[in-house]
């Protein structure tokens, strides 16, 4: 790879690490070329940009962004390198997830692609442990609707509980008539 290629390459790194907030740092070693294929089309299909690029010119790009913000990824750029990119912060953790899941026959649990690493919002993420961990990541999305939810629920229950004091009131009332 010539020096005008790498720095090509650098700048494609740089532009969509600037792009998205969130990106996984996986090993795809010792996949088939038809497994990296299925995960390539997986990606695709789920709006999530799989790049494979070599770990100094992963390294190189995020330096040149930002070397201090980015230096918690720096550890796992080791191997071979599969970057994933999406808007949606979960959705390469639920991939690799479902992609295991798909590739394991009887008792052999298979556990590739690995995940090195997963930058997410600005929080490092690192090991393999911490799938689990981001496959239960909420949206902020989720997180405001939830929020919304909990601050209409006191409104609510005021409300059914006037709502009800005039049923009791009418029950009473009602009651009072009969009894003349």
């Amino acid at each position: 790879m010539t020096k005008q290629e790498k720095n090509e390459v650098i700048e494609v790194l740089k532009e969509k690490f600037s792009q998205y907030n969130n990106f996984y740092v996986t090993n795809t070693e010792s996949l088939t070329v038809a497994q990296v294929g299925n995960l390539r089309r997986v990606c695709f299909n789920k709006k999530v940009e799989m790049k494979v690029a070599k770990n100094t010119l992963i390294r190189k790009a995020l330096e040149a962004l930002d070397e201090k913000r980015y230096s918690g990824m720096f550890e796992s750029l080791n191997g071979v390198t599969a970057v994933m990119f999406s808007e949606n912060a979960k959705e390469p953790a639920l991939i690799i997830s479902e992609f295991r899941t798909a590739n394991t026959k009887g008792k052999n649990v298979f556990e590739k692609p690995v995940l090195k690493a997963a930058f997410i919002d600005g929080d490092v993420f690192l090991g393999d442990d911490q799938l689990k961990t981001l496959t239960t990541l909420k949206s902020k999305n989720d997180l405001i609707g939830e929020i919304i939810g909990l601050l209409q629920s006191p409104a609510k229950n005021v409300i059914s509980g006037l709502n009800a004091g005039n049923k009791l009131a009418g029950l009473i009332k009602a009651l009072e008539d009969r009894a003349q």
